[in-house]
């Protein structure tokens, strides 16, 4: 019997595929909207906190209710609130009334993390990782598309603006779609029985490595939102690409990204443990940045901004499992405490890298990023040394 729940998913990814535009779409446009409010560049990286801002106050309440009113009513909202954001950003001159159209973007991004990932595990309840899986990759295929659409806008002498308001109109449009779609009864789906425990040498501390997975949560965004923030600029101002080709550095990251999520869906846990990949992940996000940082090749910085994509991609995901896995009876209050760290570094990262930037340069978003990748790896090596003593 064919599954009643594939159209609906058809409109979760498609969410998740512009999402993966609106995650870039701010960094792409800093100039343009540096220049409609009348601020400075570094303000606007500002607008990526102030979704951080908004994902953090969300996500306090959106599980509840997610839980309460169902996944599909939690869904719309975003679409509309995504809509709101879409629309509001691009048509006003005021830069505090843009910050508060990100802030809403940053609530239905939280909205729709909390009702498009259970409903998909239970619409698939046999292939639950694959759907996850999915999500990743229809985010980035959003952020590989975005550059080149933008491209066409400017070699034609169209508005910037277009790229929000084409956004604006799919997001509204699958709201609408998905109003008149099927969803699983959440109520109704219970929790297997008979599952067996977890089996522990040494009972997980969370004040030891609990803490150290929290803090992976917070370097793991930081790793990939520094990039998603200032990797236009950086081509322009530290490489001295133009600005066409500076954007599109942003495809070739989320091709690395990409890739990286379909690479982690074949080896994970057949070939490599999700730890092993926190460690080796950042390593190789180091060595891209180094050779970024020394080396202005244009093929070389294609090469490394690939690299940076692959290697900063999915480590939020594997700090989830980990948590999971070291504290299973109580994966949700766990999980929330990594989702709040990685949501604080949304916030936290544009507002540093801003001020390092416009101190000393956007040279330092790399010397930045690097001290984070080592940070990742030494948390990472702690959590592998406790866990070959926690794990029969």
């Amino acid at each position: 019997m064919k599954n009643p729940y594939i159209k609906s998913s058809f409109g979760m990814y498609m969410n998740y595929f512009m999402l993966g535009m609106i995650n870039i779409i701010i960094a792409s446009n800093m100039d343009n909207l540096s220049e409609r409010y009348a601020v400075t560049v570094g303000q606007i990286s500002l607008l990526v906190s102030a979704i951080g801002i908004g994902k953090l106050i969300a996500l306090f309440f959106v599980g509840r209710l997610s839980d309460k009113l169902g996944r599909k009513p939690v869904i719309i909202t975003a679409n509309f609130l995504y809509l709101v954001f879409l629309i509001g950003v691009p048509t006003t001159t005021n830069y505090v009334v843009a910050f508060i159209f990100a802030i809403s973007a940053g609530i239905a991004n939280s909205l729709l993390d909390s009702g498009t990932y259970p409903a998909l595990t239970e619409s698939f309840p046999k292939k639950a990782s694959s759907a996850s899986v999915l999500v990743k990759a229809s985010v980035s295929i959003g952020a590989t598309l975005l550059p080149f659409i933008m491209a066409i806008l400017v070699a034609n002498h169209i508005f910037w603006g277009w790229t929000f308001f084409g956004l604006g109109v799919l997001y509204l449009l699958t709201g609408i779609y998905l109003i008149f779609m099927p969803f699983p009864n959440h109520k109704n789906i219970t929790k297997a029985d008979g599952v067996a425990e977890t089996v522990f040498k040494v009972q997980p501390k969370f004040a030891g490595e609990g803490i150290a997975v929290i803090l992976l949560g917070f370097t793991s965004t930081a790793l990939f939102v520094v990039w998603q923030t200032w990797l236009p600029q950086l081509g322009k101002q530290f490489i001295g690409l133009d600005s066409s080709q500076s954007v599109q550095l942003l495809s070739y990251f989320s091709i690395g990204a990409l890739v990286s999520v379909l690479l982690l869906a074949v080896v994970l846990d057949k070939f490599i443990s999700p730890i092993m990949v926190a460690i080796v992940y950042p390593i190789g996000a180091f060595i891209s940045m180094l050779g970024l940082f020394m080396v202005n090749s244009y093929g070389i910085v294609l090469v490394c901004t690939f690299l940076m994509g692959l290697f900063t991609s999915g480590i939020l995901q594997l700090a989830l499992s980990i948590m999971m896995k070291l504290f299973p009876k109580n994966k949700a209050t766990a999980s929330s405490y990594v989702n709040i760290a990685s949501s604080a570094s949304f916030i936290l990262v544009p507002i540093i890298t801003s001020s390092l930037v416009g101190s000393a340069g956007i040279s330092m978003t790399l010397v930045f990023d690097m001290v984070i990748a080592v940070i990742s790896v030494l948390l990472a090596v702690y959590v592998l040394s406790r866990f070959k003593k926690i794990f029969a």
